[in-house]
């Protein structure tokens, strides 16, 4: 049984992802979000060591927020170059999509 207090909908939208790496140096890459929730999302394609906890902003296209990291996939498995990251709750959504209604069509295959 899934645990999850938000429904999740599988996606694939283009990012921009910005913040400060494991080695305190400044980055800005593009990068793909995987799968969106209310509460955060999964973003891969991140080729810097970024460590649990920082505050990264993500843009995707007009829109910006900042989400805290709140894990990180381990070298040498499939979710290394991913992460999970968490909406900030003074940050407005970016993601232009109603989650609910998304994840009643896809529980209906």
């Amino acid at each position: 049984m899934d645990r999850r207090h938000n429904p999740r909908v599988t996606a694939l939208l283009p990012v921009r992802v910005w913040g400060v790496d494991a080695f305190a140096l400044p980055f800005m890459q593009l990068a793909s979000v995987r799968n969106i929730s209310g509460g955060g999302a999964v973003i891969q394609g991140i080729r810097r060591q970024i460590l649990p906890g920082e505050t990264l902003e993500v843009q995707l296209g007009e829109s910006k927020a900042q989400f805290r990291v709140v894990w990180v996939g381990k070298p040498g498995t499939r979710r290394e170059s991913e992460i999970g990251v968490e909406s900030l709750p003074s940050e407005p959504s970016i993601w232009d999509v109603n989650l609910r209604r998304c994840s009643q069509f896809v529980g209906k295959g």
